[in-house]
């Protein structure tokens, strides 16, 4: 009678689990040396690592403070007014591109030469320019060059464009929040209007042809029948364009805007804490993906279709 066991050096599960406990093993080996490696530099330079300095006063003013603080709060006081300026461009700029980016992505199919064509220009001029150069487009050349506040331009009576920024019934954005939203709302609006023209062309033709014999128009169409089946394929690369956005809010430092790494840089600039504050930023980064990623995640699992 033979023995039907299975060595275990021959057990896929076995290598499995030895492959990932190898590559915790190599991964906690690495950070060890590396964290052994900036605690001896630290050493001998004269540096004591730590992060007591968050409490020491700031003494530096911010242009942009949506909670109360003056230069003689502390660092940290100073870092949370950076964190929630760079919170007010993340959520706003996924609001704004997500609608940029759905319209440019319908309208790219559209049977409009005229509207079809406009989203082609606005997509490959967004899609294939530097970044950081459309920033610096719409500050200076854009509210920079509107006129001073005594001669605003206003529009339909309620919104008022000057050198001040974009003046609202209820609030006003400051040149350089303006600036910023919009250069990164149409920049990832370029990417996520291809991401939805792609999920949008995923979806059979013969749905198109179910839903037109049924009588629906074209727009009832696109929303009750193609845009719901197409967000399982959009909503995964959609999620990268979102944390890309977050991501890139940190070259508000090129046009003045006071996020969380314009903070933290001048933090570093008048304490040498390089290590420390490196480690603050990239911690804030890698919650806010992290938050990104998870909420985005659970979203993508209600669209999914489900097999039975």
């Amino acid at each position: 009678m033979t023995n039907s066991k299975v060595p275990i050096w021959r057990d896929q599960r076995f290598w499995n689990i030895a492959g990932q406990l190898i590559a915790v093993f190599l991964a906690v080996i690495i950070v060890t040396i590396l964290w052994g490696n900036v605690n001896r530099n630290l050493r001998q330079l004269g540096i004591q690592f730590g992060f007591d300095f968050l409490k020491q006063q700031a003494s530096f003013d911010i242009g942009e403070t949506p909670i109360s603080y003056k230069p003689t709060d502390s660092y940290s006081r100073a870092l949370w007014v950076g964190l929630i300026n760079s919170l007010r461009i993340a959520v706003a700029g996924i609001l704004l591109t997500t609608i940029v980016g759905i319209s440019a992505g319908i309208a790219r199919l559209s049977d409009n030469w005229l509207v079809r064509n406009i989203a082609m220009i606005y997509v490959e001029i967004f899609r294939n320019t530097p970044l950081l150069l459309q920033l610096l487009f719409w500050y200076f050349a854009v509210f920079l060059g509107f006129p001073k506040t005594e001669n605003k331009i206003s529009l339909w009576g309620f919104i008022g464009l000057s050198q001040n920024g974009l003046e609202l019934p209820w609030f006003t954005l400051s040149p350089e929040f303006s600036a910023l939203l919009l250069g990164l709302t149409f920049y990832t609006g370029a990417f996520i209007a291809e991401i939805v023209r792609g999920g949008i062309q995923s979806v059979p033709k013969g749905q198109w042809e179910a839903a037109r014999s049924l009588g629906l128009k074209p727009g009832l169409v696109m929303r009750l029948v193609i845009f719901p089946q197409a967000l399982r394929v959009i909503i995964p690369p959609l999620t990268s364009q979102y944390l890309n956005l977050t991501k890139n809010s940190s070259l508000a430092i090129a046009i003045g805007f006071p996020d969380v790494y314009f903070v933290a840089s001048t933090t570093f600039n008048q304490t040498g804490k390089a290590v420390e504050v490196m480690l603050l930023i990239i911690l804030t980064y890698l919650i806010l993906s992290l938050t990104i990623s998870l909420v985005m995640n659970l979203f993508n699992r209600t669209v999914q279709i489900k097999e039975r």
